[in-house]
């Protein structure tokens, strides 16, 4: 059950009137008092139910998602899902950019715990395990995909089993007879960066083939980050046969910098990639590339919600993993360019 005014003035042991002209900033009340009760307020996790004040009523139906770059297909898709199951519901669905920004992030969170929303999805930036252990407070679920808290075991969880995707992928190139392999990820605080190239580098060691740490580029998963990166490699005097992008921003910034060297994919670098997003079969050569289930990971995450909401049992957490899946295209044929 979330925490309520009344809770908030008990555990102080002073007047529930005390408590609201604090929070509402009415009447005189001295400052050890107001000091107390914003400290109780932040420690309870106490969030005010802007829409019970206005509406006099106490469910919002609503699903909040909050994802990192609204931007990437991946994310528009999560929201499909998500959306698909609420409507069944009878909920609606407020969506929140964060823009890989843990501030926004927070405030987010904040705003839309206010407005007693019935569940969070989140795709969290990263890092701040101060406001997970909020989360756990407010009385409202919160299911996390692709991103996710260091500690995974008081929280409702769909995602992938990333380690393992990176593994097929690097293991794929491998294949095809590359030796030489380069890999561009994203910050290392954030679950999904990690554990792709964690399963890059096992598949890499398994075949008995070194991971060389100077093709280790580490940006964010932004276009640019793959450009200026690839940029800096293709000034070497050995180059990677072939290169393992954490998602397509990554592999397409790449991509332009070889072309501009005058190189092409696959003919002079092989590339492979997370989500590659064109669905037309227009781009040439087609990206072979690891996909996540998108649209499932959010209609499993809202089900949670729902089920949550049924039984009011906030206690049992479900940990989901899904499958990806490798499409091989033209990006990573076999070809290897003598050096």
């Amino acid at each position: 059950m979330s925490v309520q005014l009344k809770d908030v003035a008990k555990h102080l042991n002073i007047s529930i009137s005390t408590v609201s002209r604090v929070l509402n900033n009415t009447g005189r009340v001295n400052k050890d008092t107001r000091e107390r009760i914003l400290k109780a307020v932040k420690e309870l996790g106490y969030q005010p139910n802007e829409i019970a004040r206005s509406l006099k009523r106490k469910s919002a139906n609503i699903l909040g998602v909050i994802v990192p770059d609204l931007s990437n297909r991946f994310y528009a898709k999560v929201i499909k899902g998500v959306e698909k199951i609420a409507r069944e519901n009878d909920h609606s669905v407020i969506v929140c950019n964060s823009d890989e920004d843990i501030q926004k992030e927070e405030e987010y969170v904040q705003l839309l715990l206010q407005k007693q929303v019935t569940g969070l999805v989140v795709a969290t930036v990263g890092g701040n395990m101060e406001l997970f252990e909020q989360y756990n407070k407010s009385g409202i679920p919160f299911v996390f995909i692709d991103n996710l808290p260091q500690t995974q075991d008081d929280f409702d969880v769909v995602t992938i089993d990333n380690v393992k995707a990176g593994y097929n992928l690097a293991k794929h190139l491998i294949d095809q007879g590359h030796e030489k392999l380069a890999i561009i990820t994203g910050p290392q605080n954030q679950s999904t960066a990690a554990e792709r190239l964690q399963g890059f580098r096992k598949s890499l060691e398994e075949s008995g083939f070194p991971v060389r740490d100077q093709w280790i580029g580490i940006g964010e998963f932004k276009r640019e980050s793959g450009y200026t990166i690839m940029k800096d490699w293709l000034l070497q005097d050995e180059l990677p046969t072939a290169i393992f992008a954490a998602n397509d921003y990554l592999l397409y910034g790449a991509i332009e910098a070889i072309m501009e060297k005058g190189l092409s994919v696959p003919h002079d670098i092989a590339a492979a990639c997370f989500d590659a997003s064109d669905d037309t079969g227009l781009v040439k050569p087609q990206i072979t590339s690891i996909i996540q289930p998108a649209y499932k990971i959010g209609s499993i995450a809202a089900e949670i919600i729902m089920r949550k909401e049924k039984k009011k049992d906030l206690k049992m957490f479900e940990k989901v993993v899904l499958e990806p899946t490798l499409i091989i295209n033209e990006s990573s044929q076999n070809f290897i360019r003598k050096r």
